[in-house]
C-alpha cells in the first residue's frame, strides 16, 4: 500500500520538556504531527496518570523500585498517547462522514494547494447526502499526525546506585531511546544537540530502525541540523551502521525557541540553497554506505533509496514566507513553533505564562546564560522562574535543591555530576569567588557572581507548565516556570484558536496585529550580527590568534549571506522586496563598522 502524505505542510517542534507533552492527543486526529520530549520520565508518568483518568483507561504506576523505571515510563506515556490518537482519529473521521459543518470546517484548515481539500470540496459539492462516498474518501486519503519524540543528545547522563555506575544503557538518554524503540509508535525520533556516538551506536540494538522484509521502517531517524556538512557527518556515519536517517531537521541557529545552537556566521537561506543543490548527491552518498552497512549485518536492502525528507524550522511567522520556503527551497515540511504557544488547543501552558508570552515584546525576548549546558538559550523577561530566582539569591540562598539531576553533566566534583543550576555547586563557587574578592575590582566580581547564580534548574522550570495546567500537586522548592519561546513571539500578541492559526499558515487570514514585524531572514541576519559584536565586546580574556581567524571567518560569512539575500530578493519589485533590500544594506554597513580586534604586540 502506498504511503498516505501528509495533510499539512507544517509541524510542531518539540518546545521545552512540558509544552509539547500531550500535544499529539491534542492535534493528531487532524494530521498535525508534533514532537514529544521524552527526557522526563517523571514528567511523563504524571501525565500517564492524568490522561488515564481523563479517557477512562487502565493505569498501573511505574515506581523508582522498578529497575528499568525510567525506560518503562516512557514506553507507558507513548502507548498510551498512541492509544487515544488512534480513537479520537476514528471518531473525528465519522464525525466528518456526519456532519457538514464539521467538513466544511476541516476544510478550512487544510493547504489551499492540497490535492485532499479539492477531493473533500468536490464530494461537498456533489451533496453531503453521499456519506458513504465522503466516508470512503476520508478512510483512503486521511492520516492522523505522527506522535513523534526527541531526545537531546547531549542530556546523556551516567546513573549511579549506591555509588556504584550503571551500564551505559541506564544513562538517560540511552534509556530513553529504548523507551521509545520498546513503544507501538510507528514514527521518529528527532536527535538534537549534536552528535553522540555512544547513543548512535546504541540504536543498532532494535530492529524497529532497520528496513523490514518490505524495505520499510517502522521507526524513523530525523537529525536536526544547523548546516549541511554536519548532515552529512552525521549522516554517513549512521548509514555505516545500516541506519537510514529519513529526514534532516534544519533550523535557524539563532532564530529559534530553547538552545541556540549559532553557526560560524552560515545563514539560514544559504544553508537551505546548498541542502536543496544537493539532495540528490546527499541521497545517492548516503544510500552508498547505507546498503555496505545492511550488507554486513546480512539485512534486507531496499531496491532503491529510502525516503529523505528535507524540513525548516525557526522564525517563520507569515503565510508568504511559509510558502517561499515550500517553493524556492523545496523542503517538505515547516515547523511552527514558538506561535503555537499562544494556541490553547495545541500546546500546554499555564494561563499566567500565556500571558506573559502574548504581551511579549521585542525588548522582552533575549538569549540568555541560563542553561545549565552553557549553550546560550532563548527565553523571556518576566517569568515567575527568574522571580523565585532571585528571591533565593537576595537571600543569600542561590541555586536550585536540583531533584530531577537530568543536567548534572558537570564533573569537576566526582564521576556522578553535578549541576551548575545546584546550590551545592554554586556555594562552592561562590565561596571560591568571595577568597579572590580582594584580587579583582567590583565590576569583575559582580559579573562573576552573576554568571555563578543566573543558571535556572530548566528540568523543573521547563515541566512546571504542564502541572499548572492540569492542576497536579507540585512538590519541593518553588521554581516558578521556565519558557524559551523565539523571539518571533514579539510579533504574536493574542490567544487563538487552533482553526484560526492552521489559516493564518494557508495565507486565508492574519493572527498577527503587527505591520512591523520583519522578513525571517533579516531577523536572523540581526542577531547574528548582534552575536558577533557582542562575543568581541565581552571576551574576557587576552584575545588569541585562534579566536581573531574565527571571528573573520565568521564576518566574511555574513557578508556572503548578504550578498545571497542581495540576489535572493532581486526576483521581484515589490514593496517587501525593496524594503528587505534597505535592511540588507543597512546591516551590511553595521557589519562593515564591526572591528575585530587585532594581536597585541609583545
Amino acid at each position: 500500500m502506498a504511503l498516505q502524505k501528509s495533510l499539512h505542510t507544517f509541524h510542531i517542534p518539540v518546545m521545552g520538556l512540558a509544552y509539547t507533552i500531550d500535544s499529539p492527543i491534542r492535534v493528531a486526529q487532524y494530521g498535525i504531527s508534533s514532537v514529544i520530549s521524552i527526557i522526563d520520565d517523571e514528567l511523563l508518568e504524571k501525565m500517564n496518570a492524568f490522561y488515564s483518568e481523563k479517557f477512562n483507561l487502565p493505569y498501573k504506576e511505574i515506581t523508582k523500585k522498578a529497575q528499568d523505571y525510567r525506560a518503562e515510563r516512557i514506553t507507558s506515556y507513548l502507548n498510551l498517547v498512541d492509544t487515544i490518537v488512534k480513537d479520537k482519529f476514528s471518531k473525528f473521521k465519522v464525525e466528518l462522514s456526519e456532519s457538514k459543518l464539521a467538513l466544511e470546517n476541516f476544510i478550512s484548515t487544510l493547504p489551499n494547494k492540497s490535492s485532499i481539500k479539492d477531493g473533500l470540496s468536490n464530494l461537498l459539492d456533489e451533496g453531503f447526502t453521499l456519506k458513504e462516498s465522503i466516508k470512503s474518501y476520508l478512510e483512503t486519503h486521511l492520516k492522523a499526525g505522527d506522535i513523534d519524540v526527541n531526545i537531546m543528545t547531549k542530556v546523556d547522563k551516567d546513573n549511579f546506585v549506591k555509588g556504584e555506575q550503571l551500564p551505559v544503557e541506564f544513562n538517560d538518554a540511552h534509556a530513553s531511546l529504548r523507551g521509545f524503540a520498546n513503544s507501538n509508535l510507528c514514527s521518529s525520533v528527532v536527535l538534537s544537540a549534536g552528535m553522540n556516538p555512544r547513543l548512535y551506536s546504541y540504536f543498532e540494538k532494535f530492529n524497529d530502525f532497520f528496513p523490514n522484509n518490505q524495505g520499510l521502517l517502522k521507526k524513523k531517524i530525523i537529525l536536526k541540523v544547523s548546516d549541511y556538512r554536519s548532515a552529512t557527518i552525521q549522516g554517513k556515519y549512521l548509514a555505516k551502521k545500516g541506519l537510514w536517517v529519513s529526514e534532516y531537521r534544519i533550523e535557524s541557529g539563532l532564530n529559534c525557541g530553547g538552545h541556540a545552537f549559532a553557526t560560524d556566521g552560515f545563514l539560514l537561506g544559504p544553508i537551505l540553497e546548498e541542502f536543496k543543490n544537493k539532495k540528490e548527491e546527499l541521497i545517492k552518498d548516503t544510500h552508498t554506505v547505507f546498503v555496505k552497512g545492511l550488507n554486513q549485518k546480512g539485512l534486507v536492502i531496499p531496491e532503491k533509496p529510502l525516503d529523505l525528507k528535507f524540513t525548516v524550522q525557526g522564525g517563520v511567522g507569515t503565510a508568504n514566507e511559509h510558502e517561499f520556503l515550500l517553493d524556492n527551497y523545496q523542503v517538505d515540511s515547516v515547523g511552527w513553533g514558538t506561535p503555537f504557544l499562544l494556541v490553547p488547543e495545541a500546546t500546554s501552558v499555564d494561563i499566567q505564562t500565556r500571558g506573559l508570552l502574548a504581551n511579549a515584546k521585542e525588548k522582552d525576548l533575549y538569549l540568555s546564560g541560563i542553561s545549565p549546558l552553557g549553550v546560550p538559550f532563548n527565553t523571556i523577561k518576566g517569568t515567575t522562574n527568574e522571580f523565585y530566582k532571585q528571591k533565593r539569591i537576595d537571600n543569600d540562598k542561590a541555586g536550585s535543591s536540583c531533584p530531577k539531576k537530568y543536567l548534572a553533566l558537570n564533573k569537576e566534583f566526582g564521576p556522578e555530576g553535578i549541576c551548575t543550576a545546584s546550590k551545592k555547586l554554586q556555594d562552592v563557587k561562590l565561596q571560591e569567588l568571595e577568597a579572590k574578592k580582594h584580587e579583582v575590582s567590583s565590576l569583575i566580581y559582580e559579573n562573576a557572581k552573576a554568571k555563578i547564580t543566573e543558571k535556572a534548574c530548566l528540568c523543573v522550570g521547563l515541566a512546571n507548565a504542564s502541572y499548572l495546567e492540569n492542576d497536579i500537586r507540585i512538590k519541593g522548592q518553588e521554581q516558578g516556570v521556565v519558557i524559551c519561546p523565539g523571539p518571533n513571539m514579539a510579533y504574536f500578541d493574542k490567544e487563538v484558536s487552533l482553526s484560526k492559526m492552521m489559516q493564518h499558515i494557508n495565507g486565508n487570514t492574519s493572527v498577527l496585529s503587527h505591520i512591523n514585524r520583519p522578513n525571517m531572514f533579516i531577523k536572523e541576519l540581526k542577531m547574528y550580527v548582534d552575536y558577533l559584536k557582542n562575543e568581541i565586546a565581552t571576551i574576557s580574556e587576552e584575545v588569541t590568534a585562534k579566536q581573531i581567524k574565527k571571528w573573520e571567518a565568521f564576518k566574511s560569512n555574513l557578508f556572503d549571506g548578504v550578498s545571497y539575500y542581495q540576489d535572493l530578493f532581486l526576483t521581484s519589485i515589490s514593496s517587501e522586496n525593496i524594503s528587505i533590500q534597505k535592511e540588507l544594506h543597512l546591516y551590511k554597513e553595521e557589519l562593515i563598522a564591526v572591528t575585530i580586534p587585532k594581536l597585541e604586540m609583545a
